[in-house]
């Protein structure tokens, strides 16, 4: 009876594998692969303790008060700059505070889309993002990746017989695929973007964990490059290079959406925690963000380096990878037939857990897939992780 109260399209999002699979993780004993968590051994504690201490002591009557729905102008402005490294040129008119980017996304779809509207995006993607456009109700349709990243012209393909309503992509770094979207082919997409008139959703949370000496220029530029920029928004946030507990993200978007951003903002939540802003605005005045995101880098690549050495010496005949430039997450596909979700059950029972690929799809999955996260565990155990998973084969 109860179970007729809840609506349908509530009822019709899938429960995240991930956050299930957490449940494992807790468990005496098992080393997981699977949570898309930082490593909180490397949160900056003096550096959160200098800002908090700043709240209290010079901003504390602004942080425990009601804010703009936009977000703090000097949040906003510290972002403006912050892209500015990035290639993306913006004002704080165009940058909305939002409660991570789990709730950027959210926004994103309930205001862009209707029922049935066609989005496409990344075949693996996003698990979340699948879970929003789901409640959205749009119709999902996927395109597949290789080692340069989206394969654009698949896109093309089927934007010339199907009108779309907007691509979702992580391009730099993604999750969970871990590869990233060549310079070709970023500027392919945004020009058909403008060919096609669709949006393009861009979600930026990895890009600062970059293993390389490259920077890669954000379809947000490319597109001002080409007058394109009505129809690319920016999605980003601190919890990959901060503190995820803070839940403080952005969305650079431009005046069109923007407006209704904030509108839906204000019905939402009013505005994302005053605190949690003022704390990152104070934290990003200290200036040791920078030193924050080699000490990053550095701690991640070692340990992204270590697992796809064991899994070539140890795992070599039967998964192949692509090795990630940057970000959180290692992708592999078995050599042969082998469902992944099936496998977690034996995995499980030698001490050991990783997300089945196969959630990671909005149509046809690819079963015999896995994503495993790299960054919460220590070297030792990343080393007992392969021997647990080569056992249980």
């Amino acid at each position: 009876m109860s179970d007729e109260r809840i609506s349908a399209k509530v009822k019709n999002v899938q429960s995240s594998a991930i956050r299930e699979l957490l449940k494992h993780s807790k468990m005496p004993g098992v080393i997981s692969l699977g949570g898309g968590i930082p490593n909180p051994d490397l949160f900056d504690r003096e550096g959160l303790q200098m800002a908090m201490d700043k709240v209290l002591s010079a901003s504390w009557k602004e942080a425990f008060q009601y804010g703009l729905s936009e977000g703090s102008p000097e949040l906003r402005d510290a972002i403006c700059q912050l892209s500015a490294q990035r290639q993306i040129s913006c004002t704080i008119d165009e940058v909305v505070i939002t409660s991570g980017s789990q709730q950027s996304l959210d926004m994103l779809a309930r205001v862009l889309i209707n029922p049935g509207d066609v989005i496409v995006v990344e075949r693996p993607t996003y698990l979340a993002a699948l879970q929003v456009f789901q409640l959205a109700e749009a119709r999902l349709a996927s395109v597949g990746t290789d080692g340069e990243g989206m394969k654009v012209d698949e896109l093309e393909e089927l934007v010339k017989s199907t009108p779309i309503k907007a691509v979702y992509v992580v391009p730099t770094f993604g999750n969970p695929g871990g590869v990233t979207l060549s310079d070709e082919r970023r500027k392919q997409l945004v020009a058909l973007s403008k060919r096609y008139n669709f949006v393009i959703i861009e979600d930026d949370p990895y890009s600062e964990i970059n293993f390389t000496n490259k920077q890669f220029k954000p379809l947000t530029a490319w597109a001002k490059e080409i007058d394109n920029s009505e129809n690319v928004i920016y999605t980003s946030t601190f919890s990959k290079i901060l503190a995820p507990g803070a839940r403080v993200g952005w969305v650079i978007a431009p005046e069109w959406i923007k407006r209704q951003i904030v509108t839906l903002k204000q019905a939402t939540d009013l505005h994302t925690s005053s605190l949690s802003q003022s704390l990152t605005y104070h934290y990003l005045q200290t200036g040791r963000l920078p030193a924050q995101l080699n000490m990053i880098r550095a701690s991640y690549k070692e340990k992204c380096d270590t697992l796809c050495g064991l899994i070539e010496s140890e795992l070599g005949e039967h998964l192949t990878f692509h090795r990630p430039q940057g970000g959180m997450f290692l992708w592999a596909k078995f050599k042969y037939e082998k469902n992944t979700t099936d496998w977690l059950k034996e995995t499980l029972a030698k001490g050991v857990v990783y997300v089945p690929g196969e959630f990671f799809y909005a149509d046809n999955p690819d079963s015999s897939t896995l994503r495993m996260s790299y960054v919460s565990v220590t070297e030792e155990n990343l080393k007992e992780a392969v021997a647990r998973l080569k056992a249980s084969l």
